[in-house]
């Protein structure tokens, strides 16, 4: 039956933004629970207890080794430790938050094409901001740059599919976008970053700006 108001159209392409928004969203979630899961094993692997004394007995005042321990990192790179690990894992979770704010905002605003492809497109960038991070945590194995090319390239889809030549309405475009996310997703899961109906802890989406809201949808 047809929208006596006429919005069947929009409704149909809110379904398809939504559920990219959502998907990049949840990558971005599950790249920064993937990020906190391994830094906090790589932490117990080196053998440091919470109150930084080392396990091993070392003495007090002993310093800790600066290589990551070993099978720390993903086959062909080597993980991140110390400071630089403390701002991947910062960086990873500014996007998750970024992407949830993303997916928030459409869900509770009225079916806009151009509007809710401006969602998905950045929930698709914050995505491929946390996959960066997600690469550097690795190192430089074939899985890690190959999810972390295939974020970029769903980003730079989503992107072309909310610019001035789609927005939010160019089946081809947004069909390209639906492609290039579902590509994103088999790529992060072949990297071990996420894993098919994985269960992701909800991510607050914080305080929204001006500057955010105006970006994202308003």
């Amino acid at each position: 039956m047809s929208d006596p108001k006429g919005n069947e159209p929009e409704q149909t392409l809110r379904t398809s933004h939504a559920a990219r928004t959502r998907s990049a969203a949840s990558r971005a979630a599950a790249i920064c629970h993937y990020i906190e899961r391994h830094g906090s094993a790589e932490k117990h692997e080196a053998g440091t207890a919470e109150d930084g004394t080392a396990e091993d007995g070392t003495a007090e005042g002993g310093t800790a080794a600066s290589g990551p321990a070993e099978g720390g990192a993903a086959a062909g790179g080597t993980a991140e430790v110390g400071p630089a690990a403390k701002e991947i894992a910062w960086k990873a979770a500014h996007a998750a938050r970024v992407a949830a704010q993303a997916f928030a905002v459409l869900s509770e605003s009225a079916p806009a094409p151009a509007a809710d492809s401006r969602c998905a497109r950045n929930a698709a960038a914050s995505a491929a901001q946390a996959a960066q991070m997600g690469q550097l945590h690795d190192g430089d194995g074939e899985l890690a740059v190959a999810a972390c090319r295939a974020a970029v390239h769903a980003s730079r889809a989503a992107a072309e599919a909310a610019g001035a030549q789609g927005l939010g309405v160019n089946e081809t475009l947004n069909a390209s976008a639906d492609a290039a996310e579902a590509a994103a997703v088999a790529a992060a899961e072949e990297a071990g970053w996420m894993r098919p109906g994985q269960d992701l802890p909800q991510v607050s989406t914080g305080v929204r700006s001006p500057e955010i809201m105006s970006m994202l949808h308003l």
